[in-house]
């Protein structure tokens, strides 16, 4: 099957779109792939609806600003299939399906005997008329009426990857987006997966409220401070890091207040820290040490991050593309995956990696 997965992250930058083939379980050629960055108006409709969400939180109407927000989103990811299909030569109506992952603005796990909810936004019937094929949508919500934490989902596509690159296994496989997770895949391919706390998030919110930049690029202004060691302590205090897995988060879970009165360069250094530290915890709690630790998602980037992940843990890090792996791409990839194997009837959650009894699938198909 010829498929296009798409996934626009809580940074609000745009969609990352592309092109996969496969039978939901061999990756058997890889296509196109780009990303369609958001304008600042469809960022700000898009933040608009974030905002809406964490002060709704489920309590009577939904904001009318979701349906605004969902008609940003079909234009922008019709737009960005349409322009992966153009570098293949392809019309998108031949495409086999898409993997429409839409905009999480709300997630809340399950805790202390209180069911979870999730919500990602966006009207896959819309985009499956605009482009003229299939679209699988609302990957999630099954996973949680089950009982499942809806999180992680990708580590079903970290294993397929992992095979195509012939790589040895146990084997560590870290996303850093707005929330850190990781996947553990077995030596038998048994996996094992959770959120292990703060990614990007906490960081790319500190640096923009402090000098207006969207990130710390590179990590330079972490490098140049201090962790703040009362501050660290309060962040790790939090009984998340001690819970079992599996276990999700939102990016909101976790608020700036311990950093808000330090200088911008220790403030960036401790929630730096942060991340690298409880990426740790996350790998010291695996069933078996994996060799080696593979970073994805765009934290991978910041250089001194990757070298505070690679002391913490003790193991040795690599890059996504240092494996030949698309480390912009991957999740994207992921949700063309993940729609193949919804057209098959396969699972993609387990006990191991969101909680759920069994295996389950999931995802709405519209067509």
């Amino acid at each position: 099957m010829k498929l296009v997965g798409l996934m626009s992250g809580t940074s609000l930058d745009g969609v990352d779109a592309a092109l996969l083939e496969s039978d939901g379980e061999r990756l058997i050629g890889f296509g196109p792939g780009l990303e369609r960055p958001y304008t600042a108006d469809e960022r700000k409709v898009l933040q608009a609806a974030v905002d809406a969400a964490l002060q709704w939180r489920w309590q009577g109407e939904a904001p009318g600003v979701f349906a605004d927000a969902e008609a940003v989103l079909t234009t922008t990811h019709a737009e960005a299939v349409e322009a992966v299909c153009a570098k293949a030569g392809l019309e998108p109506s031949e495409l086999d399906g898409v993997g429409f992952h839409g905009q999480t603005v709300l997630h809340q796990a399950h805790r202390d005997g209180v069911a979870g909810r999730t919500l990602q936004i966006g009207d896959g019937q819309a985009l499956s008329r605009r482009l003229g094929c299939r679209v699988v949508f609302d990957f999630r919500s099954a996973d949680v009426a089950a009982g499942g934490q809806g999180a992680p989902l990708v580590p079903v596509y970290h294993r397929a990857l992992a095979e195509w690159s012939g790589l040895e296994r146990p084997l560590g496989v870290i996303n850093i987006g707005g929330v850190a997770n990781i996947t553990h895949i077995a030596a038998d391919g048994t996996l094992t997966a959770f959120d292990t706390g703060p990614g990007n998030g906490l960081i790319d919110a500190f640096i923009e409220a402090h000098t207006g930049e969207a990130m710390d690029k590179d990590g330079e202004i972490a490098a140049r401070g201090r962790i703040h060691e009362a501050a660290f302590a309060e962040f790790l205090s939090n009984p998340y890091f001690t819970a079992p897995g599996p276990k999700s988060l939102d990016r909101w879970d976790f608020s700036l207040d311990a950093v808000r009165n330090l200088s911008v360069e220790d403030g960036a250094a401790t929630l730096t820290g942060l991340t690298a530290k409880t990426i740790a915890l996350g790998v010291a709690a695996l069933p078996d040490a994996p060799g080696r630790l593979v970073l994805c998602g765009g934290g991978r980037r910041n250089k001194t991050l990757a070298e505070l992940v690679a002391a913490a843990t003790g193991l040795k890090v690599y890059s996504a593309e240092s494996l030949g792996w698309r480390g912009d791409l991957v999740e994207a990839e992921a949700f063309a995956f993940l729609a193949a194997r919804v057209f098959r009837g396969l699972p993609y959650t387990w006990p191991g990696t969101t909680g759920v009894a069994a295996p389950m699938g999931g995802g709405r198909v519209v067509e």
